[in-house]
């Protein structure tokens, strides 16, 4: 269930799509496709370009971070690779992606004033009051977090390729599982994915819907790369934070009704969002792990070791074994990512308490 990087195949099917070749007024023919004449070196898209410069700067004005960056992008695979044009582009997405990271300009979805902040409003209190404060301000954020995910995760099923391949999953999973878990399952695999969804599209970055592999999981086809390891570990780790999400609130669920199917659910989606934090490969684990300096690495795998010994969970011992090679060997930022860190962490220690919920009749 990790979002799989398909650019190269999108981009060649485009081009096997695309219009013939255009004439260069130095009197080339030049494939479409080309950023700039082989003969004389004129960028064959400056209009195209202009327009997109002008649409980001207009997005950035507006405080729409997101918009900036998605312009930008396009514009960035319009240019020759090398050239100063192309490498502006790129520090240019490189210091939004940043901002943005920050959870800055994002409209309504953003990130609220970090409430670690001493200077937050809510923090100037003291004692007992202070915490109130705080508590109203996560409850009231929360409110307004599921108010507008709600809406974007059904906007996701309108996607005749979700749509389908997310039934034909069903019935895969319902022959073996039964329906109601079977329908838990595949709806706790989709909010995973829009979490990537969500992700790249805060980072301005395209990708198509998700695509179910029935006895699979699913996964995300992106058309553009994510820029920076920082970007993609957000971007992986996105998914099994919607997921977790997912989980509780099918726990929830048994918790309100005492149906024991809705405690199975959240288990073995549990499950499933802590295999994806394998740091291996284009497993979500594996991008956040990309974000991580080589210390940092040490102390994920601390982490793991640590919840091994109180839940006794099997999967981890896979998980430690990764980790620690990833620590030993292979490259590391020198730049240390708190989040990446903290996000993995987080969902470690939770997604593996959840494993060990006890099951009702199992």
């Amino acid at each position: 269930m990790d979002t799989r990087e398909a650019s190269r195949s999108i981009v060649a099917a485009r081009r096997s799509a695309s219009p013939g070749p255009i004439d260069c007024p130095c009197g080339a023919r030049v494939p479409a496709t080309q950023p700039s004449c082989p003969s004389c070196h004129r960028l064959l898209h400056a209009e195209e370009l202009r327009g997109l410069a002008a649409e980001a700067d207009r997005a950035t004005e507006a405080g729409d971070l997101s918009g900036a960056l998605g312009a930008w992008r396009r514009a960035h695979m319009l240019l020759p690779p090398g050239s100063k044009q192309h490498q502006i582009i790129h520090e240019r997405i490189d210091a939004l992606s940043r901002r943005v990271d920050q959870g800055e300009g994002q409209g309504p979805g953003a990130a609220p004033t970090p409430v670690s902040d001493p200077k937050h409003p809510l923090l100037r209190g003291t004692g007992k009051l202070g915490a109130v404060g705080l508590l109203a301000w996560k409850l009231k954020w929360g409110c307004i977090f599921l108010l507008t995910k709600v809406k974007f995760l059904f906007l996701g099923l309108t996607k005749v390729t979700t749509l389908v391949s997310m039934l034909l999953a069903l019935g895969v999973y319902w022959t073996r599982w039964g329906l109601p878990f079977a329908l838990g399952i595949v709806v706790s695999i989709y909010i995973h994915e829009m979490g990537h969804v969500a992700a790249l599209r805060r980072f301005g970055i395209k990708a198509g819907a998700p695509f179910f592999i029935p006895g699979l999981g699913a996964l995300v086809l992106l058309q553009q790369h994510p820029q920076s390891a920082a970007e993609d570990a957000r971007i992986g780790l996105a998914g099994p934070i919607w997921g977790l999400f997912a989980a509780i609130a099918a726990y929830a669920g048994f918790f309100l009704t005492g149906w024991a199917g809705l405690a199975a659910i959240a288990r073995a989606g549990a499950w499933i969002n802590l295999f994806n934090l394998l740091p291996i490969w284009q497993l979500d684990g594996g991008r956040g792990f990309r974000a991580l300096t080589r210390r940092h690495r040490w102390l994920a795998a601390g982490a793991i070791g640590a919840m091994l010994l109180l839940t006794g969970e099997g999967l981890l011992w896979l998980l430690l074994l990764f980790a620690v090679g990833r620590a030993l060997s292979g490259p590391a930022p020198t730049e240390p990512h708190q989040v990446a860190l903290r996000d993995y962490v987080l969902l470690l220690v939770i997604l593996s308490a959840m494993t060990r919920i006890p099951v009702p009749g199992v």
